[in-house]
């Protein structure tokens, strides 16, 4: 399943506040944190972010520290040497900026157990350099950057490639969302901190959705301060084994109709077609029940439709629909998906399941 976590920035926020926010995200399931730590420039601010580690560690919680080259540096930590890492209490560190690939190399024999997490984002062949130098792969990881700056974030399609690459070495992957209440991130930019650029501005959960149903991330990280306690409950409580469309339908629905949405498993069939999702297994299971035409208006994109027992044999079949399309007088259009998620079944896949939730 699916691991969710949360940022914090603690040269930019009180402990007090940082730790309750740590505990609120642990009442709702969260189980990892990202710290920047560079900012981290010398032991005096080292010692203002053990405080948080400690507490993290006590709510069962994997710390994953952000660090470069510059830090190593000005902190004088030998890459062969990662003790200071491991006595702070750290799971692992995040190369913001790698090295050249033999050191990662070396960092991932490290005798603490140090996760080395690598940049997925930049989109170069660092992860084949540092898979060329023979690495103990049970410990890299990879991690996408978060983006401040409006329009910065990377696309869908480089998310898709870049993202494919580390999951081909079959390594353990995590991308950012963006909360809506927070007011704060690392930098003094506060736009939005997702990944993905069309992810700016949409629900945390839907943004949470889209990854999931990527099938390529394994741990997703609200990236700014700090998000709502509703959407950390939202976010924790979100199905992570299936996709789960949120639906407005007609109030009146009849009773059979109102199951075949909300208690049924459905699927894309395997024929797909481009004009709609098709779930047929309702047409099956309620062969012979009276499906009567409700509401014949014209279809467009994000429509629910069950076909009525005008249809004959594909009466009670659940459409959901891709294209605008004529109603042939036949078709019932029972309800429609949110809006915000309506770009989600352009990623629904041949034989992927998912279900309904009223919104």
């Amino acid at each position: 399943m699916v691991k969710l976590g949360v940022s914090v920035y603690p040269d930019k926020s009180s402990l007090e506040d940082n730790k309750k926010y740590l505990s609120l995200a642990a009442k709702y399931g969260f189980s990892r944190v990202f710290l920047n730590f560079l900012t981290v420039e010398n032991e005096e601010i080292l010692e203002r972010f053990k405080d948080i580690v400690n507490y993290a560690r006590e709510l069962n919680m994997e710390i994953i520290a952000d660090v470069a080259p510059k830090v190593f540096k000005d902190l004088n930590i030998d890459y062969k040497d990662l003790k200071i890492f491991s006595d702070i209490g750290l799971t692992g560190i995040r190369l913001d900026m790698g090295f050249s690939g033999n050191e990662e190399s070396i960092m991932s024999f490290n005798s603490y157990g140090l996760k080395i997490e690598l940049n997925i984002s930049s989109g170069t062949k660092y992860l084949d350099n540092v898979i060329s130098y023979l690495p103990n792969k049970e410990n890299i990881i990879g991690c996408h950057n978060f983006y401040p700056h409006r329009y910065t974030g990377i696309s869908r399609e480089h998310f898709m490639k870049t993202t494919e690459t580390f999951k081909k070495y079959g390594l353990r992957t995590a991308a950012f969302v963006s909360s809506n209440e927070a007011t704060f991130g690392p930098w003094d930019i506060n736009e939005g901190l997702p990944t993905m650029e069309e992810h700016r501005e949409l629900p945390i959960e839907v943004q949470a959705k889209d990854l999931i149903n990527t099938e390529l991330i394994d741990d997703i990280i609200i990236s700014n301060c700090f998000a709502s306690e509703e959407e950390l409950r939202t976010l924790g409580s979100i199905n992570r084994n299936i996709l789960e469309l949120n639906i407005e339908i007609d109030e009146n629905l009849p009773e059979v109709e109102r199951n075949i949405l909300l208690k049924e498993l459905h699927f894309n069939r395997g024929d797909i077609s481009e004009y709609m999702i098709r779930s047929t297994q309702s047409r099956v299971k309620y062969k012979g029940h009276e499906f009567k035409l409700l509401n014949p208006k014209d279809m467009e994109k994000g429509d629910i439709v069950i076909e009525s027992s005008l249809y004959a044999h594909y009466a009670g079949e659940v459409h959901l629909v891709l294209k605008p399309m004529k109603n042939s007088n036949r078709s019932s259009v029972v309800g429609k998906i949110a809006d915000e998620e309506m770009f989600l079944l352009d990623y629904i896949k041949p034989w992927q399941k998912f279900r309904f939730k009223l919104k």
